[in-house]
């Protein structure tokens, strides 16, 4: 099999590969038409990337029938066209969290004691002990968290260490404010003290001291952190973005730091530099009481190492047994609206004699499953179809083929 990664990756993730198997090609240089070109060349089957964007072009160039995002998001990856190619998209959930919530928190404490400005003024000559000496602190204070996957868990579980109140919104959380958040290991006792469910994120901003954003890219999130919600917050909190640009409006941002001063600790911003050094200005950088940092979160040694090891399980799964963990792009419901249950012996033909005869109604087969029985004589299929075939062809079905024990049909 082989395996084109077109990103930087750990040199024990290409070890692993290797060891699997797997034919690597490694060029991290890759990108645009030139990552079109390697994949017509290589006729590689499992394409793997980090920040590259793969496009629908890439897909058609080539002959992928698996793409690995070596990280959590996807936004790069055109999903919908893998989907529509049957391409499988998958990623390393949870891998990073734990690097990111720690960078989360470390631009928490660097706004609350301005530790980039000290440093500053020390590189400079500068000993202005007065001034560096204001500080709130954090014990005490809310953090407001707007989404509570993995990385928001673990920034949870250090906020707790250091005394801080917890308000969380989810959409997980909607349709029940009242979950037991013990359920998310916030606590060893089992119980999630100075933790509190929100209803909207409009409430999280309110009551937060310092608002953190943990929200997948999604069309209901993209602009999430606007004008009106920035205007919840009080004067001088904070506001912390690790997950993506694309979910806050920076314009909006700007102005509150401006106007209500708003201190920030970005890590992602719009039209990042796709190459790793380049000119990069931001308006809202330029500002008083914002950080920034360079898209690090996820870029420690512990966590690449773990990507890299969760890639390489991926591909071997892919490899040995056909099976994708982590799929992103597979279908959680189909539009099956009948079952057809075929017990039959375990001869050769007999499925194909079945979706033979459901072609004659353009029956479609959208999900199948076939289980053996003990000593292999006899099994049963699950056959998910888009519509339910006629007494008729049910008849021809079951008399054309001496195999089949019975058919029964089962309204999905």
């Amino acid at each position: 099999m082989k395996v084109l990664v077109a990103d930087q990756f750990e040199q024990s993730g290409l070890d692993g590969l290797a060891a699997c198997g797997c034919e690597v090609i490694f060029d991290p240089a890759l990108k645009d038409e030139t990552l079109a070109a390697a994949l017509a060349e290589s006729r590689a089957e499992v394409l793997i990337v980090r920040s590259t964007k793969v496009s629908a072009a890439m897909m058609a160039a080539g002959d992928l029938a698996l793409i690995v995002r070596a990280g959590a998001g996807y936004n790069t990856i055109d999903v919908a066209a893998a989907s529509a190619r049957g391409i499988y998209v998958s990623n390393c959930p949870g891998k990073n969290a734990i690097a990111v919530a720690e960078l989360a928190f470390g631009l928490i404490l660097s706004l609350d004691r301005r530790i980039p400005d000290n440093v500053a003024e020390l590189r400079a000559g500068h000993w202005d002990k007065k001034q560096f000496s204001k500080a709130r602190g954090i014990q005490g204070t809310t953090l407001g968290l707007l989404g509570f996957g993995n990385i928001a868990q673990e920034l949870a579980r250090r906020a707790q260490a250091f005394g801080m109140e917890i308000v969380i919104w989810a959409r997980r959380f909607e349709a029940d404010p009242n979950i037991d958040l013990a359920a998310f290991g916030l606590d060893e006792t089992g119980r999630a003290p100075r933790v509190s469910i929100a209803t909207t994120p409009a409430e999280v901003a309110a009551r937060a001291d310092v608002l953190s954003v943990h929200v997948a890219l999604a069309p209901e999130t993209r602009g999430l952190i606007d004008a009106e919600l920035l205007g919840h917050l009080r004067p001088g909190a904070f506001f912390i973005n690790t997950s993506r640009a694309e979910v806050v409006d920076h314009e909006a941002l700007a102005a509150a730091v401006r106007d209500k001063g708003i201190r920030v600790g970005l890590d992602v911003f719009p039209d990042e530099p796709t190459t790793p050094t380049a000119d990069f200005s931001l308006t809202i950088l330029e500002l008083p009481g914002v950080y920034g940092t360079h898209h690090i979160g996820a870029s420690t040694d512990q966590a690449q190492e773990a990507i890299a090891a969760e890639t390489v399980r991926i591909v071997r799964s892919f490899k040995e047994t056909g099976r994708v963990p982590n799929v992103v792009n597979l279908a959680r419901r189909t539009r099956a609206s009948t079952m057809l249950v075929v017990r039959h012996l375990n001869r050769p033909g007999v499925l194909a004699h079945v979706f033979e005869q459901l072609l004659v109604e353009r029956i479609n087969v959208l999900e199948t499953e076939n289980i053996i029985f003990e000593d292999g004589e006899a099994a049963v299929a699950r056959i998910n179809l888009d519509g339910a075939p006629s007494k008729g062809l049910m008849a021809a079905i079951e008399a054309a083929d001496e195999n089949i024990i019975s058919l029964q049909l089962v309204a999905l």
